[in-house]
């Protein structure tokens, strides 16, 4: 059996696409699921629709495989209720936005198959019971801890029964990476001017800060040793996703529109945290998180 943990629209997503029959949700610690089971309707890349009805489960024995796909401030409380309960050999895939919280669960469960995954998988929830497959991407799973490295084949092969395009990554930070610069140079430009992500691109307040920004992402990759990118590069690669997402609310966005804390912490937030550790300023990453927070309940 394969579990998820964290039933938004990424866990519904796989949970769509992995074989029927095989997976269950997970309940989190202080959530009362209040059925057996979780049911809403799934819309496919190519827009066919079809209910799902998956079980909660309430006892992990059996699990060959566990996907967490919560917001990256709960995973770490979230799984702490599981893991005592889970055999140690059973692989643990995060796919968290930003970066922090799969150190902090690879540091506290060393002895674990603790892996890391990043995607570019589009699922959103237009409605509380409806997911769709907004767009297909690829994603990319690789090891955090020792015990993790035996595993990712086969975890590989468990995901690509989702027909979804999944690559085994010996070395998954600089992928992790990749995302953050992203994630740090879009979402709270959209949290911030309350747009959709292409419409970032000619307002002055994104102008006025993506060099400045990108100069810092720039120097802490280099200072962390992933890759040697120029600020250059890093802002043509955020400008070329916000132009092919355009019409796409991001998560942040989505968060502050729905009265949730955000996952600012784990994304301007945690280069401002490695910036102090490296002696690196970041004033413009410390405005983006401290612009964020003013507008997200606490």
């Amino acid at each position: 059996m394969i579990g998820i943990l964290g039933a938004g629209s990424l866990g519904r997503l796989w949970a769509a696409l992995l074989p029927q029959g095989q997976v269950a949700f997970l309940p989190r610690p202080d959530a009362d699921p209040g059925a057996a089971t979780l049911s809403y309707t799934f819309e496919s890349i190519r827009g066919s629709h079809r209910t799902l009805a998956l079980p909660w489960l309430q006892s992990p024995d059996d699990l060959s495989l566990l996907l967490v796909t919560t917001k990256a401030g709960d995973t770490l409380n979230a799984l702490q209720h599981w893991l005592a309960r889970i055999p140690a050999s059973v692989p643990i895939v995060l796919f968290q936005n930003g970066l922090g919280s799969q150190q902090a669960v690879a540091n506290a469960w060393p002895e674990h198959p603790i892996l890391a995954a990043s995607t570019t998988e589009g699922a959103n929830r237009p409605e509380p019971n409806r997911v769709v497959h907004a767009g297909t991407g690829e994603t990319w799973v690789g090891p955090l801890t020792p015990a993790a490295r035996p595993k990712l084949a086969g975890v590989v092969s468990q995901l690509a029964t989702t027909g979804l395009v999944v690559h085994a990554e010996d070395q998954i930070l600089p992928r992790l990476w990749q995302k953050l610069v992203v994630n740090a140079g879009i979402n709270p430009f959209t949290a911030i001017l309350d747009c959709p992500n292409g419409d970032i691109l000619a307002n002055d307040f994104f102008l006025s800060h993506i060099n400045p920004l990108c100069n810092e992402i720039a120097g802490l990759m280099a200072a962390e040793g992933i890759g040697n990118p120029t600020p250059e590069e890093l802002r043509q690669r955020i400008e070329t996703v916000a132009r092919n997402t355009a019409r796409n609310t991001s998560s942040m966005r989505g968060d502050i529109l729905n009265g949730r804390r955000t996952e600012i912490d784990f994304i301007n937030g945690y280069l401002v945290q490695l910036g102090e550790r490296l002696d690196i300023p970041t004033p413009v990453n410390q405005l983006l998180t401290d612009r964020v927070k003013q507008l997200s309940p606490h």
